[in-house]
């Protein structure tokens, strides 16, 4: 049942859970109950394609016995349920007693709060009908634009609450709206083709679908795939280059955000292990994981009840704090920084990055580019896949249509272009800092970690960087 915005057990079946967990010899154990409710619409070429809805409403019981964790889950929410799964999730932490890793949680103080995303208009009262009607027409907009052979259209939303109560007294309420569309457009010229795909997304109500907007969107998307199939790929080669925020927000999260997470610093996974308190990057550039940022993904509280604290991960170049589970906290002798975090009810909690962005510097775009000869502007509109290794901190991507830049000015478009390096050595190489920073998030997709998928946000500004390997022709 949802009350409000919690999903309401009465207080004394949750005692009764807790107590009866306590007789079977836990020391610990907390309760996270999630109602999650979802659509899709996927419009490709004038036609509907998809209209998916998804329902998700479980419980996830954790517990440690003798140093032991155990973790069950039910999708029924009754009395029953909850003692069935109290008692698998102490079976699991008995069987592996002596066989798993001891596991000590940090000492955290229990909070009691409930917080929300502001929702003017609920996605859920929004007719199938004008969701359709909407997705319909900026499909339109962007399939009539030249050279334009595919155009596929995605609008979705998703609502989700999540109650945290633990037997140290933590009761945590938590309600999150996200709203979003997406634009993939394939173009042809000359034989060739080029595909370009772009979203953008929102913590918000359906008051953020504006139609025009949508329109817009979806026909610059295809505008820019039709420009970017006439273009040429750079030589490959070293360039300096100045990065756009969203490139710098890949970079940061993938090649250096899960090297700050204390779990794969605590098994030296990471390049980062054993770095704190030194230099890593230029004293231009400091890097901070927030929970309430403007633009970002909404968290304001953990899945472990902790509230989110704006973690400075460095400081005007040097490495000053990692980011933390209540578990990774403990091992590394620190304090929890409000990053344990799973995908929902029936997954265990792992350290997981919110929002990790560059802070901004003193820079306009154009006095990062005027006194570059021969460079690149790389933009990640449009961007691909890539690789990243965290332990050697090497990474690779593929980056959207970006630009030449010839003293000091922007030149030709190139496509195809792909960037490879090694993180610290980016960060060193951090020459000026741009004066706005840009944070994004996404409905569409999130950070894949041990099997998880939990929403993120990031960015920064625009940054200048020495030297990057560029591949492309």
């Amino acid at each position: 049942m949802i009350i409000g915005g919690h999903i309401s057990l009465q207080d004394e079946l949750l005692s009764d859970a807790m107590e009866h967990a306590f007789k079977l010899g836990a020391s610990y154990v907390d309760v996270r109950i999630q109602d999650m409710e979802s659509e899709r619409i996927t419009v490709e070429n004038g036609t509907l394609r998809e209209y998916q809805t998804d329902r998700l409403k479980g419980v996830g019981v954790r517990v440690i016995v003798n140093k032991s964790l155990g973790l069950a889950s039910s999708t029924i929410i009754d009395k029953q349920s909850l003692v069935s799964t109290v008692d698998f999730a102490v079976s699991m932490a008995k069987a592996s007693n002596n066989l798993a890793k001891p596991t000590v949680l940090s000492s955290v103080e229990p909070k009691i709060a409930s917080s929300k995303i502001f929702c003017d208009v609920h996605p859920s009262d929004v007719s199938p009908e004008e969701k359709i009607r909407l997705t319909t027409m900026a499909n339109k907009a962007a399939f009539a634009v030249e050279g334009v052979t595919n155009s596929r259209t995605i609008l979705s939303w998703f609502h989700d609450v999540r109650d945290f109560t633990s037997a140290e007294g933590a009761e945590v309420n938590l309600e999150t709206n996200m709203v979003g569309y997406a634009q993939l457009s394939v173009a042809l010229h000359e034989g060739k083709l080029e595909q370009v795909s772009d979203s953008r997304s929102k913590c918000s109500g359906f008051e953020f679908m504006d139609e025009q907007e949508f329109q817009n969107f979806a026909k610059e998307t295809s505008e820019l795939a039709n420009k970017a199939v006439k273009s040429r790929t750079p030589k490959t080669g070293k360039y300096e280059v100045v990065a756009d925020p969203r490139i710098i927000g890949v970079i940061l999260h993938e090649a250096f955000g899960h090297a700050s997470e204390g779990d794969l610093v605590r098994t030296n996974e990471s390049i980062l292990t054993g770095m704190l308190g030194k230099d890593i990057a230029n004293d231009q550039v400091t890097i901070i994981d927030d929970g309430l940022v403007k633009d970002g993904f909404f968290v304001p509280y953990d899945d472990e009840g902790v509230k989110k604290a704006k973690q400075v991960v460095v400081e005007e170049g040097i490495l000053v704090g990692y980011l933390h589970s209540r578990g990774s906290a403990e091992e590394l002798h620190s304090s929890p920084t409000g990053n344990g975090r799973a995908q929902g009810f029936s997954y265990p909690q792992l350290v997981r990055q919110t929002n990790l962005f560059m802070e901004k510097g003193n820079c306009s775009l154009e006095e990062l580019i005027e006194d570059i000869d021969n460079g690149l502007y790389i933009l990640g509109r449009g961007a691909g896949g890539g690789e990243v290794d965290v332990g050697q901190g090497a990474f690779t991507f593929k980056v959207g249509p970006s630009f030449i830049i010839k003293k000091g000015e922007l030149d030709e478009m190139v496509r195809g272009v792909s960037i490879s390096g090694m993180i610290l050595d980016t960060l060193r190489g951090v020459t000026g800092v741009g004066k706005e920073t840009e944070i994004r998030t996404s409905v569409f997709g999130g950070c894949g970690k041990s099997g998880q998928t939990v929403r993120v946000g990031l960015g920064g500004p625009h940054v200048k960087i020495r030297e990057m390997l560029v591949g492309g022709s």
